[in-house]
């Protein structure tokens, strides 16, 4: 058999650093692009992929690059990812400028330069290589604050935040490349993702190690929010499966069940053994009340279904993050 060939943008960020693992594991080869932008201190990024450069060996290659760079004819950055998507059968686009509260006001130019732009560059550079697939990683924040649950991929979106608008723009991209010159995508959109390597800005990061040292924990709203949380792993499984889907799917990805945060932080506090202490506070604009994904069209499209539960999956979080919190220089950057 063929070795195949996967181009990960993102491949230093949580979810594209446990992909880049999984592909590795299965017997694939890895060009990880990541440029390694400072949302969050390198220090986590570089440690992300240290189990892919030790499982890959001579399987793993990272750019450290801008996928800006594909607008820059000529440039080293737009040779290198040139030639990377030239190699690929399959491209995981995962790169993205994340955070819903912080793409409002003058900085949702990052988010239109990351999320959009990026986006179209690399679909442009796909264009002319003839992939297999090209997987779009998405979000649920595309629905908006709606209703009508569970959320399912046929609905109506309307973005509730500056950052969920980046990425049905990119959404809809991803449409056009494929209706209008064959570049076969597969979008797929992911629901509140959780687990080792969580971004330190994340909620169930933030939420542990503030109990862990016995901080308050900022609640926006009444706590009574609903969350459909999703284990890595399990994310990881339905991008591995895209890349074998119909070109032109569009489909949810989900834990399988409604958990609001209350219930979520009395789950955390059994683990960690202490009850977390509340510091109530407004809603944030941008934050939806609920979310909740039907996974009927997942299933049938790419056999998926989430295996791992809330309570077994935070376990997993929590021992990672009391095992890294122990190591020298933690935590590994300022303004944590």
């Amino acid at each position: 058999m063929t070795q195949r060939t996967a181009v990960v943008t993102g491949a230093c960020g949580f979810l594209g650093s446990h992909l880049s693992d999984r592909l590795l594991a299965d017997g694939w080869r890895v060009i990880g692009v990541d440029s390694l932008e400072d949302y969050y201190p390198r220090e986590y990024k570089l440690r992300a992929i240290d189990s892919a450069r030790a499982l890959g060996a001579d399987r793993f290659t990272l750019l450290e690059t801008n996928l800006l760079e594909l607008g820059q004819s000529g440039s080293v950055g737009f040779e290198a990812l040139t030639q990377a998507v030239a190699q690929a059968h399959v491209v995981f686009h995962l790169a993205a400028q994340a955070g819903v509260r912080a793409s409002w006001g003058r900085d949702f130019r990052i988010y239109t330069d990351n999320n959009v732009l990026g986006t179209q560059l690399l679909l442009e550079a796909a264009k002319a290589q003839g992939i297999e697939r090209f997987v779009y990683a998405s979000t649920s924040s595309v629905y908006g604050d709606t209703d009508v649950l569970p959320m399912i991929e046929t609905a109506v979106c309307r973005p509730f935040s500056p950052y969920g608008v980046s990425k049905l723009a990119g959404e809809h991209l991803c449409g056009l490349y494929w209706r209008n010159f064959g570049v076969p995508t597969v979008a797929l959109r992911f629901f509140t993702v959780y687990g080792p390597r969580q971004r330190p800005d994340m909620g169930f990061h933030r939420f542990i190690r503030m109990m862990m040292e016995g901080r308050s924990i900022p609640v926006y709203g009444d706590g009574s929010q609903t969350r459909d949380f999703t284990y890595v792993s399990d994310i990881v499984n339905g991008l591995v499966a895209a890349a074998d889907a119909s070109p032109g799917e569009l489909c949810n990805l989900g834990g399988g069940s409604r958990v609001s945060l209350l219930e979520a932080l009395e789950v955390l506090g059994d683990i960690i053994g202490s009850a977390p202490t509340l510091d109530m506070r407004e809603k944030q604009a941008g934050d939806v009340r609920d979310t909740f994904a039907s996974l009927e069209h997942s299933h049938s499209v790419l056999g998926y279904r989430p295996e791992v539960g809330l309570r077994e999956g935070l376990t997993a979080e929590v021992a990672w993050l009391a095992g890294i919190s122990a190591e020298p220089g933690f935590p590994w950057g300022v303004g944590l």
